[in-house]
């Protein structure tokens, strides 16, 4: 067996009177999500490849508040955010990163209007960073020449115009990066944004997640990359509904460059 991972706290870290480089916010599909889990896994596995100084809150973390805001409980959302306002700056966090875009676009764009100012960095901006410094190499490996298409998550890509950082991630691998007809920012929602992730789709002739897939099959793309929980479980399930599982495999980028690199 592996030895479990390690991840401390920043309980623990204030206990040594110490403050990490990062907070890394797993959010709720990474905490109990089983298949965002490995994406939790992943990235850690590459922060301590880079040897970076990182903390998460543990059980002091709580949802950011975007379903509840996102399905009209405007309430409820500032509950949500004043409490982990108040943790984060209890702790005097500075640095933020995280690898759910809704977390992302929460935290960067709705917390400081209720007290809570955070540089905060989506995964695949993070790893671009450690790339491009030299913390983190990666060659293509298992990925070289396959072909490869990005699927944009609404909240990082049109609400934030972030396109290019998963896109010189993926690059690295050297992989044969394909687009779909729709990308970037005409790029198409999974279907699960705005809290749809959490009720049955309304009446119609084709649920939102299979349109797209269907577009990302189009590609004849080996993988289809992810940088967001929701648009991971939203596609796997498109996979399926075309009973495509044997030709395309869903992968979030920061999985891709950990299973590089066989970590």
């Amino acid at each position: 067996m592996s030895e479990p991972l390690k991840v401390p706290t920043m309980a623990e870290y204030m206990a040594q009177g110490k403050q990490p480089e990062v907070l890394f916010w797993v959010g709720c599909a990474g905490s109990f999500d089983d298949r965002a889990k490995k994406i939790t896994k992943a990235f850690v596995k590459l922060l301590h490849k880079a040897k970076i100084d990182f903390a998460v809150l543990g059980t002091e973390e709580s949802c950011t508040g975007d379903p509840a805001k996102r399905a009209g409980n405007e309430f409820l959302f500032q509950m949500q955010a004043m409490t982990n306002i108040e943790v984060l700056n209890g702790y005097g966090i500075k640095k933020i990163v995280t690898a759910c875009p809704h977390c992302f676009n929460t935290i960067g764009n709705e917390y400081p209007e209720l007290g809570g100012t955070y540089e905060i960095m989506h995964h695949t901006q993070f790893l671009k960073s450690l790339l491009d410094e030299g913390k983190l190499k990666v060659e293509g490996g298992k990925f070289k020449g396959k072909k490869i298409t990005f699927h944009d998550p609404c909240y990082l890509g049109r609400a934030n115009g972030e396109y290019e950082a998963p896109r010189n991630v993926l690059e690295k691998l050297e992989v044969e990066l394909v687009e779909m007809k729709r990308n970037k920012k005409h790029g198409m929602c999974c279907g699960a944004g705005g809290a749809q992730m959490f009720k049955e789709p309304e009446a119609g002739d084709k649920d939102v997640n299979v349109a797209r897939t269907e577009q990302a099959i189009e590609t004849s793309a080996k993988i289809i990359a992810t940088g967001c929980p929701f648009c991971m479980v939203m596609m796997n399930d498109g996979v399926k509904a075309k009973n495509a599982e044997d030709n395309v495999q869903v992968m979030d980028v920061a999985e891709m460059i950990a299973n590089a690199e066989d970590l």
